[in-house]
């Protein structure tokens, strides 16, 4: 069993960006925020997939370069090699839970070219 409250861990960017709050044995779990006008790079993993539960605000994902629009109550799912790209072009904060599993020991996302928007 573990337990862990959110406000016990740092966003990776200050106050935005990713936070992890569990890494492993097998998933790894965390929230993601972005502020209006912020993006997160173009990546994929090469073993892990990827799944985010809108919690906050709205996005733009680009799953493979295809436009996904999301709001709060939404999920994503990205397979492994499905490139995703966010971006807030909102005027509000963006939130979400993202779940990725398996976990993997190392790094497995690979940073690529940001889609054409």
């Amino acid at each position: 069993m573990k337990k862990v409250n959110e406000n016990d861990f740092e966003y990776r960017f200050g106050d935005n960006g990713p936070k992890y709050l569990t890494k492993g044995p097998n998933v790894d779990v965390g929230v993601v925020v972005l502020k209006p006008g912020q993006d997160f790079p173009n990546h994929y993993h090469t073993e892990c997939e990827e799944i985010f539960y809108i919690l906050e605000g709205e996005i733009d994902f680009y799953i493979n370069s295809e436009r996904v629009e999301a709001k709060p109550g939404d999920m994503i799912q990205c397979s492994p090699g499905d490139s995703h790209y966010l971006i807030n072009q909102s005027s509000s904060l963006f939130k979400a839970v993202f779940i990725k599993s398996p976990h993997i020991g190392k790094n497995d996302s690979i940073v690529i070219d940001r889609p054409q928007i």
